[in-house]
């Protein structure tokens, strides 16, 4: 979405948008809404985007084969687009696992958009497994499960990577923190 001069949001900041691809269990999810609660305590307007809930209302039609994946991510952008014309600082946790995907939605958002890569590898987040979505794909319950039987491409040029098998929890936080600190969440983007 491109805001002109005669907009109502012409005036106001664009938030940045913040947005973490990784397998399922890397910790996406706990890391955008660490880092969205923290900014929220200090005042600053932001939004958790996440690819569970997107999936249980807005894209509930889709299923997991690529078209759906690239429709899912799609929806995810707009929104996360219209959230940042808005001034709110946006996190979008969502798998995206394919490379054209995101730079699809880079291309929606535009010059805001920030890909943060949260890093785990599959073993880890197999074992991790919160959701029980690897024992069921295992089972053969989940088709097109990525990493089992569908690819996750590793951002190449992703601005941030956050290694969640290196780090604990406060200092994934920390550093996504900072960063957002650093790349445009300030004074200027306030209530």
């Amino acid at each position: 979405m491109n805001s002109n001069a005669s907009s109502p949001l012409a005036s106001q900041a664009v938030a940045p948008v913040f947005w973490l691809t990784g397998l399922s269990g890397a910790g996406k999810s706990t890391l955008a809404e660490g880092a969205s609660q923290h900014l929220f305590a200090s005042g600053i307007k932001c939004i958790l985007i996440d690819g569970d809930v997107l999936r249980a209302g807005l894209s509930s039609d889709l299923g997991f084969t690529a078209e759906d994946r690239a429709e899912n991510v799609r929806r995810a952008a707009e929104i996360a687009s219209l959230c940042a014309n808005a001034s709110i600082v946006t996190f979008v946790s969502l798998v995206s696992p394919f490379e054209v995907d995101r730079k699809r939605a880079r291309q929606i958002v535009g010059d805001k958009f920030h890909e943060i890569f949260v890093d785990a590898s599959f073993p880890v987040c197999s074992e991790r497994d919160v959701k029980g979505l690897y024992k069921r794909a295992a089972e053969g319950k989940i088709p097109h499960f990525t990493g089992l039987d569908s690819p996750y491409e590793r951002p190449r040029s992703a601005e941030l990577v956050i290694d969640t098998m290196a780090n604990d929890l406060k200092t994934c936080v920390d550093m996504l923190v900072n960063y957002a600190y650093q790349n445009g969440v300030g004074d200027r983007i306030h209530p």
